[in-house]
């Protein structure tokens, strides 16, 4: 039996002086445990499993941290946390939490930014570089990036300043044809013929920057990174390696569904099944139905993602209507200001997101739809307290879309207001809308009284009048219940709009009512509850805000969040009580 390498393995200095074979070894032991883990936490398989050889590689070859590594998105830095002092976050199950899934600098000097976004690392890099040089410092300085990065602008932008650095700088582009999902866009294009010809064809995109180039056929065998490294350590200039890799490389279902493996939840590690599987209907079924709906109707809508797909399952539409469905890759302005040329020009777009990843399109939401007041809905997933890591938050939409002058925000509490404010954003001509999509289970009730910009009384009581934003809706009707137990008949209110509060019921509430209670699933700090305390700043009043901290919030869990920010039925009833006893 061999003898694990794995286990001799703390700092990359002790890669150094291992065999290939012994390396080739560890490349087996790093994809089990990478494994082993995700299949139970959860994680970015894919990614990890095509980098695990140019990491041995890289951190064998260089020496880490004087020689620097920037990972792009960072979502592949899984072997490279291992193999420099933090495996037993692989290893050991109850150490599972303690690392981040992304590069981290308050857990290693082998990192050098908390990155969860992509198509960063060109552009750190050629900071890192400039400052390497002016302070008169050594080491190399690599870029890690992958293809589908290379559709956001920022690479292109920093490629652009790479060409004119007079150092070292090395920008390894990893291509194994795949962003989150398959790779579009024009670009794509020309990476397939460099493949195609190992790198020798005259279209050359990197070359046309006036970067120098070299192409490396198999990333993943073992033998060929140790070499490419060897040969461009220590160069004088910036310098492509172009690196042809295998996402999912070394586990058959990951290969087999590269798109589905990119992030998975738990899995059956023998069969790559997913172990708990939603089966009932969602709010992804509830927006289908609407957009046949609306096709039916013959309104004339298209859909647009920036290589999300699978958040809303949209190859689904894409199959039916192919002409009608646009994935622009990673490239969140391009999404916004496409769809305003065609809103324009009398379509109905539908543009659909995550909100960790739409505020990357924070100019083009404000200048392109905005200002021009055009009738784009935009699909925003994602809205929720949620834990995991700083930069994949849910809580800031509402503060980041509710401020923009011309736009509406929404924020449905069930599947039939779903349907309804879908149908009135493709129906308005006011201006952009966006919808936050629940992220809870899919509730039901009947639709009564539907004004999207009117708030929804569904219960009118005295004394206490409940808000409870979207998702977090339920949370304000057990409020509700529970302060009956009090003597308490509390009014219960359905914002809907929350970037422009209803006025009218606003002033309704002060005859009856001494208190105000919002509760929203997002940052206190510019959201729903904020606009409704201001309207009553100068009134008596009483305003109480229950929310998120303004904050980027790290490994706790959802439970514990909830808790602090005082956002459990318990905690809100002793709040309100607490307030109403104050003379």
């Amino acid at each position: 039996m061999e003898t694990p390498i794995l286990a001799t393995i703390d700092q990359p200095a002790d890669l150094k002086k291992r065999s290939l074979p012994e390396l080739t070894q560890l490349a087996d032991e790093l994809r089990h445990v990478l494994l082993n883990k995700v299949s139970q936490t959860g994680g970015h398989v894919g990614p990890s499993l095509g980098v695990v050889e140019l990491t041995i590689a890289f951190h064998t070859i260089f020496d880490s941290p004087v020689d620097k590594v920037v990972w792009d998105v960072s979502h592949q830095a899984y072997t490279h946390k291992i193999l420099t002092g933090r495996k037993q976050a692989w290893l050991d199950p109850a150490h599972y939490d303690d690392v981040s899934g992304y590069t981290a600098p308050e857990e290693s000097p082998h990192d050098y930014f908390n990155i969860g976004h992509t198509s960063t690392s060109i552009a750190l890099a050629t900071g890192m570089v400039v400052a390497r040089d002016i302070e008169g410092k050594t080491g190399n300085v690599m870029a890690v990036i992958g293809d589908g990065s290379l559709s956001g602008g920022l690479a292109l932008e920093g490629l652009n300043i790479a060409a004119t650095l007079k150092s070292n700088l090395i920008i390894l582009v990893n291509d194994n044809g795949m962003a989150i999902a398959e790779d579009h866009g024009g670009i794509y294009q020309n990476l397939r013929e460099l493949r195609e010809s190992n790198g020798t064809s005259s279209h050359n995109l990197f070359k046309d920057f006036g970067l120098d180039y070299r192409y490396v056929e198999n990333g993943n065998d073992l033998e060929t990174m140790l070499t490419a490294f060897k040969a461009v350590k220590d160069i004088d200039h910036p310098i492509v390696l172009h690196v042809h890799t295998e996402k999912g490389h070394g586990y058959q279902p990951a290969i087999d569904n590269k798109e589905a493996f990119h992030w998975h939840v738990p899995f059956d590690l023998a069969s790559g099944a997913t172990l708990h599987p939603n089966t009932g209907e969602t709010y992804t079924d509830v927006i289908h139905a609407t957009l046949e709906d609306e096709l039916a109707a013959e309104t004339p809508i298209t859909a647009i993602t920036a290589a999300v797909p699978g958040t809303y399952d949209l190859k689904q539409f894409g199959r039916k209507h192919p002409h009608r469905y646009f994935d622009v890759g990673i490239a969140e302005q391009e999404s916004i200001t496409f769809a305003a040329g065609q809103a324009q020009q009398g379509l109905r777009p539908i543009v659909f997101h995550s909100g960790t990843f739409l505020q990357r399109a924070y100019d083009q939401l404000s200048h392109d739809l905005g200002i021009n007041k055009l009738p784009v809905t935009i699909m925003v997933a994602g809205g929720r307290i949620n834990a995991g890591d700083p930069t994949h938050q849910g809580i800031f939409d509402v503060a980041m879309l509710s401020n923009i002058p011309n736009l509406t925000y929404l924020a449905p509490t069930t599947k039939e207001e779903l349907r309804a404010m879908m149908h009135w954003a493709l129906h308005q001509n006011n201006g952009p809308v966006a919808i936050r999509v629940p992220s809870n289970d899919v509730q039901s009730a009947p639709l009564q009284d539907f004004d999207a910009l009117k708030m929804h009384t569904v219960h009118m009581g005295r004394q206490v009048a409940l808000m409870g934003v979207g998702s977090i809706f339920p949370l304000a009707a057990t409020v509700q219940q529970q302060l009956a137990a009090h003597g308490i008949d509390a009014t219960l209110i359905d914002p809907r709009d929350i970037s422009d509060p209803d006025t009218a019921t606003l002033a309704q509430l002060k005859n009856g009512h001494q208190l105000v209670v919002t509760i929203e699933e997002a940052s206190l700090s510019g959201g729903f509850g904020e606009k409704v305390s201001r309207y009553y700043g100068d009134s008596e009043m009483r305003v109480l805000n229950f929310g998120a901290a303004k904050r980027f919030n790290d490994r706790e869990t959802t439970t514990e969040l909830k808790h602090e920010f005082q956002l459990t039925p318990e905690q809100i009833v002793t709040a309100i009580t607490a307030q109403l006893a104050q003379k």
